[in-house]
């Protein structure tokens, strides 16, 4: 049975840090795209940023261009999300998802196979 398991989420300061990491249960993660999505209360789930199978190309939502980086080891399974200058606008639940495609790196919800439960990240002002 596949797992995506998210931890590293919190509460932290307007401007602070935190990095989020997503392992993966996947025989074969380097066959699968990665992405981060979030929810916020009252809002649609929208896409974050995504990682191709090897980790060549990277993909980022204008709002956190520049201050996220998503990055994975495939030897543990794992792959990560560096956020910095966080803003209180960054809170929401943020899901890990995994899409088995060597071709293409999606941003869209929808071509995404398997979904982690989420980690709560709470920026305060």
């Amino acid at each position: 049975q596949v797992q995506l398991v998210e931890s590293g989420g919190g509460l932290v300061q307007a401007g602070g840090s935190l990095r989020l990491s997503c392992a993966a249960s996947l025989r074969t993660f380097n066959h699968y795209a990665m992405a981060w999505f979030r929810q916020a209360p009252g809002k649609e789930r929208e896409f974050v940023a995504a990682v191709g199978w090897n980790g060549g190309t990277t993909y980022y939502a204008d709002s956190v261009k520049g201050r996220f980086t998503i990055s994975r080891d495939n030897a543990k399974n794992t792959v990560y999300l560096q956020m910095g200058t966080l803003k209180p606008e960054d809170t929401a639940v943020y899901y890990c998802a995994a899409d088995l495609s060597y071709i293409h790196t999606s941003v869209l919800s929808d071509d995404y196979d398997y979904w982690g439960q989420g980690t709560q990240v709470t920026v305060s002002s």
